[in-house]
């Protein structure tokens, strides 16, 4: 006893309001009194000890509280664990097993249950409810199923309490059906409730499946055993905004102001959150106008709202009016307004408010950094983004073991800023730096986008093959296949475009969201099938400016402006106003038909007939017009008369005019004005190095190529392309690396000697050499468009169409070469260079000259 009593001495001045004579007495109720009265886990430990010495056993349950009070359950579970069990002391487990719930602790939750088991205590209807909540929010369906089966064995299959969590479970794995057959029992039985419906509405509207949650609240809505509450209401208004159905919204607003739980500031803030997720800002302000009580999330609301349909300058409204009514800006405030500037392209803006988000001691989240990392694409700003990157892999990545999803949201903002940022490389490396079983549809996404928007469009493809091969099915989403359809377009590649778009029709990607129909009829039209890229546009079911806009751009190139300016006339006809990018496509359209009237005509009337005032564009287009019309005096008179600075691209839309109509003398003038705007390069000293060789004036060929080679400016190779039955075949000039090399040199030759016998002769000014005409014409011979042919009419079945790409306008000498093959082959030759297409047939060609 002395030693106990050495022991107690030293902490004997932390007992506050417990006298010496009440612990040292051994009445079991002056300790139970002590326990309820114990302010910390030091006293709790030394009234344990006193117990311990007294032999006061029957207070146990009493001391179990005092640990749980203290905030100490590996004190409480060691003293549960040695009780007799006992459904009356299953209440204690309960506790511990409910307390690590709410601490997130749900591996915890786990163990408790299996501990409990193990030890013969047998689980009530109050232990089932908090275990089926850990294995729903762990996602474990097979660990949940196993408790569903336990409870049915012991009897509680009849309890909707816990019957009401196991649909919640289900709800909560994914498992819809199970969640449903649940909830169909517990009515069968007659023993559903409110709570029931909640739990299956919110089933739905977890699982993304908005039609079914609308669906289940209108059953509910009309079952006389429940009235919708509250909870009701903030679980289906999310719903309403996914499904994009304002008047379901509306119609539960107008209920809510009926049942007055509109007064419920959780039911006002959903439905703010519900109209501004619908794009209804206006009728987001007057509900919250309108709210007597307003919290952070019903500002947040309207902030993320604001910013997420681009109007900033509201989003900013709203958060300096939060500041200014010091209402706390939390991390949502700050990430919204930081979304609102990378979506409007305002990247340094966005870097701006996080730093003073730092400044104001608010940390950021997953959320906050995938939207800054947003921010420094969008303005380019790859050092910011690897300073975030750094920032990222110090604080968010790695650390939330309990959400492995923040790892991989941000992994996926990474990767998309590197590929913006013209770092497809690092985005690779961080792309396969995730293990497959860990990459969503957005990581695949965001890669395959980065490649098919920066020129890299083959691996883009290739991606995304690899995407649909994997051992681990992954469904791409309707980005995914924009992204694809972007990189077809790219590459002209019809064959997989078609595969693709047999992929969307056999999936029902919602009968095909518009904007992937819209790159549908682009990959089309820029594939060279401009009739199957309209019957696209025919069975849309819904269109908007790009739709149309698309399609006059596929006619535009395909030289047939007369249908490119009849669907202008027919969005004008549906109510569409034409605006500056409408009017550059129908200018385009006429320059590459031969259309100058029609081009005049409307470049004249923008301004007076649609209130377009022709930009540094449109009169690009102009002088493109006149210029391939043989109006060279009339185009620099227009460039001189133009109230902005003139553009490079106008200048060298002249320059590229003075090449194809031989004019030395302009072309020399317009080459000194790029050299004054610093505006040289590859394409204008090509250009002028041409008009020279046309001229013979190879001394000033030589001085033009010497240039080039000093100022570091590199002629781009010329290299054609044509899709094959293993992939695309490419060929640089005079390419002989292909293994069937000799055999496409063998086919060229004889068509070059079968079409030279009907009249063909060698356009030898397109040999830019200073060499006599018979080597002239062997340079002709090798040009990559004549190579890409040969091996493509070696390789096609006859009759079937040919498709050949070049990066770079398509040879004159090889236009007319390939005009006269198409008399003697049985193919339709299709060419698509860097300017427009060209449709051989039977001798003639579909551009009529205008190329």
């Amino acid at each position: 006893m002395l030693c106990v009593l050495l022991c107690l001495k030293p902490v004997s001045k932390h007992l506050t309001n417990i006298t010496t004579r009440a612990l040292f007495s051994t009445k079991p109720t002056t300790t139970s009194t002590l326990l309820r009265q114990c302010k910390s886990l030091l006293q709790a430990k030394l009234i344990h000890q006193h117990i311990l010495v007294q032999g006061l056993t029957h207070t146990v349950t009493d001391l179990i509280a005092a640990y749980v009070a203290c905030n100490a359950p590996s004190q409480a579970l060691a003293l549960l664990q040695r009780l007799v069990p006992c459904p009356s002391i299953v209440f204690w487990w309960n506790v511990l097993i409910r307390s690590a719930v709410r601490s997130g602790l749900l591996y915890d939750v786990l163990c408790l249950h299996g501990r409990m088991q193990m030890l013969g205590w047998r689980p009530d209807h109050y232990t089932y409810p908090f275990v089926l909540k850990a294995c729903g929010e762990l996602h474990m369906f097979s660990r949940g199923s196993s408790v569903h089966a336990a409870l049915y064995a012991n009897g509680f299959d009849s309890n909707v309490f816990v019957c009401n969590a196991v649909i919640a479970m289900y709800g909560r794995c994914s498992a819809l059906n199970d969640a449903r057959k649940m909830f169909d029992e517990l009515f069968e039985r007659g023993i559903g409730d409110v709570v029931s419906w909640n739990s299956i509405v919110s089933a739905y509207v977890q699982s993304g499946d908005s039609k079914n949650a609308l669906s289940m609240f209108d059953r509910m809505m009309g079952d006389c055993s429940v009235r919708p509450d509250a909870f009701s209401l903030v679980n289906v208004l999310p719903a309403c905004a996914s499904a994009g159905a304002p008047m379901w919204g509306k119609q539960i607003h107008s209920y809510a102001i009926r049942r007055g739980l509109f007064e419920d500031v959780f039911v006002g803030n959903a439905v703010v959150d519900m109209y501004a997720k619908c794009e209804m800002m206006d009728e987001a302000n007057k509900v919250f106008e309108r709210m007597e009580e307003k919290d952070v999330v019903s500002w947040n609301a309207m902030v993320t709202g604001y910013s997420q349909i681009g109007r900033l300058d509201d989003a900013i409204g709203f958060f300096e009016k939060m500041r200014e009514e010091k209402i706390e800006l939390n991390v949502v405030t700050w990430s919204a307004v930081i979304a609102g500037y990378a979506q409007r392209g305002h990247g340094y803006g966005a870097l701006d408010v996080f730093r003073q988000m730092q400044a104001c001691g608010s940390e950021p989240n997953a959320v906050t950094l995938v939207s800054l990392l947003s921010g420094c694409a969008s303005a380019g700003a790859l050092i910011h983004g690897r300073e975030t990157h750094c920032y990222a892999i110090k604080w968010i990545l790695n650390l939330d073991r309990n959400d492995p999803g923040n790892d991989i949201m941000v992994i996926n903002g990474l990767i998309d800023m590197y590929t913006k940022c013209k770092s497809p490389r690092v985005g690779r490396m961080m792309f396969d730096s995730v293990a497959p079983k860990k990459r969503n549809v957005v990581t695949w996404t965001v890669m395959i986008g980065g490649y098919a928007q920066h020129g890299e469009a083959n691996e883009a493809l290739e991606l995304f093959y690899q995407m649909l091969r994997q051992d681990f099915p992954l469904k791409p989403n309707a980005f995914t296949i924009s992204c694809a359809l972007m990189a077809c377009a790219r590459l002209g590649a019809l064959r997989f475009g078609k595969q693709i778009h047999a992929f969307v029709l056999r999936n029902q990607y919602d009968f095909v969201k518009l904007f992937v129909a819209n790159c549908l009829v682009d990959m089309y039209s820029k594939s060279g099938d401009i009739d199957a890229a309209r019957v696209v546009f025919d069975y849309m079911q819904q269109r908007n400016a790009v739709s149309w806009t698309s399609l006059m751009t596929g006619y535009g190139m395909h030289g047939r402006g007369e249908e490119a300016l009849q669907v202008f006339d027919e969005m004008r006809r549906v109510g569409l106003v034409p605006d500056g990018v409408t009017f550059v496509v129908v200018l385009y359209a006429c320059s590459h038909s031969g259309m100058v009237d029609e081009g005049m005509r409307y470049f004249n009337s923008m301004s007076t007939d649609f209130g377009v005032v022709p930009g540094a564009e449109h009169y690009a287009c102009m002088v493109d017009i006149l210029g391939r019309a043989g109006r060279l005096d009339a185009a620099l008179a227009l460039i001189k008369g133009m109230p902005m600075q003139p553009t490079p691209i106008t200048w060298v839309a002249l320059l590229s005019a003075c090449r194809t109509h031989g004019n030395v003398e302009l072309g020399e003038y317009v080459a000194h004005q790029l050299s004054e705007t610093e505006s040289e390069n590859d394409s204008s000293c090509t250009l002028l190095s041409n008009i020279y060789a046309n001229a013979r004036r190879w001394k000033d060929v030589a001085r033009i190529r010497l240039l080039m080679k000093h100022t570091g400016i590199k002629k781009k190779p010329g290299c054609s392309w044509v899709q094959g039955k293993k992939g695309n075949a490419t060929f640089f000039v005079g390419d002989r690396i292909h293994p069937q090399s000799q055999e496409i040199y063998e086919t060229l030759a004889d068509l070059i000697k079968r079409i030279k016998d009907i009249g063909y002769v060698p356009e030898t000014s397109y040999a830019l050499h200073d060499v006599d005409d018979e080597e002239k014409g062997d340079l002709l011979f090798e040009h990559s468009e004549k190579l890409a042919l040969a091996y493509a009419i070696l390789t096609t079945p006859p009759g079937a169409p040919i498709r050949i790409t070049k990066n770079l306008r398509v040879c004159g000498d090889c236009h007319s070469a390939i005009t006269y093959i198409s008399k003697i082959v049985e193919h339709e030759i299709i060419l698509r260079d860097s300017s427009r297409f060209h449709h051989f047939k039977n001798g003639s060609c579909s551009c009529r000259g205008y190329w």
